[in-house]
């Protein structure tokens, strides 16, 4: 057994708590776009490999969490406690998908998609190659574990590096940020939705569905653009219906306006201001 699946069945129960669902598809032509010349300008630098559609949507949420300060936070011992930066978890697949790792981007909100795209492959490489040492040493420390006891210590973990801010068993404090991003896209998934999972402690999870043709409303007129789906997963402690519409908004605006998030250094931050 893989210990990605070692650990979900250590941290699932059946479900019986308040949990929100959305989804927005969206119009993507302008977001192609943007990537295409972002891509054809040669901004991601020394890195050659393109700038991808998951890039972009973490540059949109953490925007989207900046304008949704309530997200942006953990729960400790019964009290909301605001977080000083935003940073966000992207899910990556590590040995052919037996496991999962995390990559924390930090201070998201003030990134590029071009430096999004940076920092994530730059740490997924190092997830994927062993050269992680933190995402060794849990992993390890997972496959030794019998069940039982692995799901306390997951429940014990999140308590530290979550609700206390310490590290623990590798991890260090705040380890999956304010919201935990995934791309179902990349498996060929058009829609798929994320449970929350326990010991994470995060408000707010994303998962990004395959790019495709779709047919959109214009003038009345049916047309055939590039769209995308977007689904949440959300705890209702934190949000309501209300702050999830800023939220939905936020992400909106990213895709209507992408040239507002700007290039990387490379190529002049000036020439485009960040939301």
């Amino acid at each position: 057994m893989s210990a990605r699946r070692r650990i979900s069945i250590a941290s699932y129960r059946p479900p019986r708590e308040g949990v929100i669902h959305g989804s927005m598809t969206l119009d993507c032509s302008k977001v192609a776009k943007y990537l295409a010349e972002v891509n054809a300008a040669g901004a991601q630098g020394r890195d050659a490999s393109p700038v991808t559609i998951t890039a972009f949507v973490g540059a949109v949420v953490g925007r989207a969490l900046r304008a949704s300060p309530s997200l942006n936070g953990r729960i400790h011992l019964g009290r909301y406690i605001p977080h000083e930066r935003v940073n966000v978890a992207f899910l990556v697949q590590v040995n052919d998908g037996e496991n999962l790792a995390q990559v924390l981007v930090e201070d998201i909100d003030e990134l590029s998609p071009v430096e999004v795209h940076s920092q994530l492959r730059a740490k997924a490489e190092a997830v994927r190659s062993g050269k992680d040492e933190n995402f060794e040493k849990s992993i390890n420390l997972t496959r030794r574990m019998p069940t039982p006891i692995l799901r306390r210590v997951l429940s014990f973990g999140g308590f530290v590096t979550t609700g206390l801010g310490l590290p623990f068993a590798g991890q260090p404090a705040f380890p999956f940020g304010s919201a935990v991003i995934t791309s179902v896209g990349m498996l060929g998934v058009d829609e798929a939705f994320v449970p929350p999972t326990p010991f994470l402690r995060v408000p707010l999870y994303v998962a990004i569905g395959r790019m495709r043709d779709m047919v959109f409303a214009e003038s009345g007129e049916p047309v055939v653009r590039p769209g995308i789906t977007l689904t949440a997963t959300l705890d209702h402690r934190f949000i309501d219906g209300f702050q999830a519409g800023v939220l939905a908004n936020r992400v909106r605006e990213g895709f209507d306006n992408p040239w507002l998030l700007g290039p990387d250094a490379d190529v002049g931050r000036g020439s485009a201001a960040p939301s």
